[in-house]
């Protein structure tokens, strides 16, 4: 790393290295087609998988070190799990610190997000030493979650061996400045996770707080905003980014963060990623939803009293191509266990549909169950690309 007049800059075998990655394991060469450089992964789960496919590509890796969270038990007054935590991180660095396509390594990722013991800071900044240490060739980050400046503040007067502070911020990516400095950093920062506004509160929620997702092209509109605002515009002092997420992964939904879908069809951000990547278009771009409609209105969520009534269902697409469309929709319980919530995906209900599921159009009768559920509609073309959306509506008993 290299400090310059007015910022930093990363260097990779002696030459700049601006990072245009994505967080996720799998669709390497798609990344790497797009433009991209880089893959963030969590864990060393399947370091030894994706370091060897990264170099392939020529692709770098920023890999995790996990350090466990007290918010999920971990005690951090506990020696001798601290003794185990310190020894697997060794193990981990002694096994990949020589690998061609490491590019640095990511010491926890928000550890200190609802944290009460500050000894985790202690700790996190003697496994940085401890890193630095065993691999001196590579620098050392960790990601925090930026929700205030305290733990900017809390990672600067604690972890003075962090050589570069990650961020993993959404729909506040605005505020990032502004933290940032409140928090006192004036060293080098990546984006290492940036994406669509969460579910945590940033994209609206309904009356019984479940969360409004955006549809595909609303999400496409915002990250692309925001690359070009806080990314691509290279302030001096940011090292690079990383998308998330780069693969499909259940977070609320399948499809709230996810670039491609289950069976590997992409969505609008793959091509965006391209274009701000590469700047070259794609040559065939997804398909547009512009609304979602239940009994002819467009609403962020609805409410509906139990009752056997045909629903009907409608969804406005367009291709950017004028390719044909076809169409899949699902109705999915709200995902409220932590399996389902982050991990597997809720099943669809059978027995509700009413007209085929590959139309325009479909006409449902509500779930007999009171409660939270989604409606989701999927737009295919036939180049392999998927548009997304879905309604958050909630069953009531009636009286």
């Amino acid at each position: 790393m290299q400090s310059t007049a007015t910022g930093f800059t990363l260097l990779r075998h002696g030459k700049p290295y601006f990072i245009e990655g994505a967080g996720g394991v799998r669709y390497f060469d798609r990344l790497k087609a797009c433009g991209g450089n880089s893959i963030r992964i969590w864990d060393d789960n399947d370091a030894e998988r994706v370091l060897d496919e990264a170099q392939k590509l020529g692709l770098t890796v920023m890999l995790g070190l996990w350090v466990e969270r007290e918010t999920e038990g971990f005690d951090y007054n506990n020696g001798e799990a601290i003794q185990k935590q310190q020894e697997r991180i060794r193990q981990t660095v002694l096994k990949y610190r020589n690998h061609p396509a490491l590019l640095m390594w990511c010491v926890g990722n928000e550890v200190g997000l609802y944290a009460t013991n500050l000894h985790a800071y202690d700790e996190m900044n003697r496994l940085m030493q401890l890193v630095h240490k065993l691999d001196p060739e590579h620098p050392v980050t960790t990601a925090l979650s930026l929700d205030s400046s305290r733990e900017v503040w809390l990672l600067r007067e604690r972890c003075p061996d962090l050589d570069i502070l990650s961020v993993n911020v959404y729909g506040e990516i605005d505020k990032l400045p502004q933290r940032l400095q409140e928090g006192g950093w004036t060293g080098p920062y990546i984006f290492s996770e940036y994406g669509a506004k969460g579910f945590w509160g940033e994209s609206g929620t309904s009356p019984w707080v479940t969360p409004v997702e955006p549809t595909s092209q609303e999400k496409y509109d915002f990250v692309k905003q925001a690359y070009k605002q806080h990314i691509g515009s290279r302030p001096p002092k940011c090292l690079g980014s990383y998308f998330f997420y780069w693969g499909n992964k259940q977070e609320e939904t399948s499809t709230w963060f996810s670039a491609f879908d289950e069976t590997g069809r992409e969505s609008a951000m793959v091509g965006l990623m391209q274009e701000l990547w590469s700047g070259t278009s794609p040559s065939n771009r997804a398909p547009i939803i512009k609304a979602l409609r239940v009994n002819g209105q467009s609403m962020p969520f609805r409410e509906f009293t139990a009752s056997s009534t045909l629903q009907l269902a409608d969804v406005l697409a367009t291709d950017p191509d004028g390719d044909t469309l076809t169409y899949h929709w699902e109705i999915k319980p709200q995902a409220q266990q932590k399996a389902h919530f982050m991990g597997t995906a809720m099943p669809a209900i059978e027995g509700l549909t009413r007209s085929p599921i590959n139309g325009q159009r479909l006409s449902f009768v509500l779930p007999s169950t009171p409660g939270p559920y989604r409606l989701f509609v999927f737009a295919y073309d036939q180049h392999n690309h998927v548009a997304t959306a879905n309604l958050t509506f909630r069953v009531v008993k009636g009286d």
